[in-house]
């Protein structure tokens, strides 16, 4: 059997680029985002069981999700950037939650600040891609 790219880009050389998802990966990709809106429900209604079961399964796809599309570098790096949002998004649900989120940490930052790490790892990891590779690969194959 082919192994054939999870996403591709069809007739690049096209003035209409397409850009292919397999309706399996659409799929998968669209019952992802009702993990993500079922966390942050629960995160909303402080139904704490359903807020935290919630955080695997939308954790879990977003990493598939990422590796499936890292062929290319555009797609790769917006789909870790999801992931570390969503990294950020539970552990400050989880600091709401269970009441250290108001706790001090150093001066005036408290725990719930510490979000802002995983937040920052997306924002350095795209601007990577928009400052520094993107730049140096104009002809590869993108879909931004």
């Amino acid at each position: 059997m082919e192994n054939k790219p999870a996403y591709e880009i069809v007739d690049k050389n096209s003035a209409d680029n397409s850009y292919v998802i397999p309706l399996h990966y659409r799929k998968m990709e669209n019952l992802h985002i009702v993990f993500w809106l079922f966390k942050d429900i629960a995160w909303c209604m402080v139904w704490r069981p359903l807020g935290i079961v919630m955080i695997f399964p939308t954790l879990i796809v977003s990493i598939v999700i990422a590796w499936r599309t890292r062929q290319y570098m555009s797609e790769l790096c917006h789909n870790l950037a999801i992931t570390f949002w969503i990294s950020a998004n539970s552990y400050w649900m989880i600091s709401e939650f269970f009441v250290f989120d108001t706790k001090p940490l150093f001066s005036h930052y408290t725990f719930k600040h510490l979000a802002i790490v995983p937040f920052g790892m997306g924002v350095v990891l795209l601007a990577f891609y928009y400052l520094y590779w993107k730049a140096r690969h104009k002809d590869e194959l993108e879909t931004m």
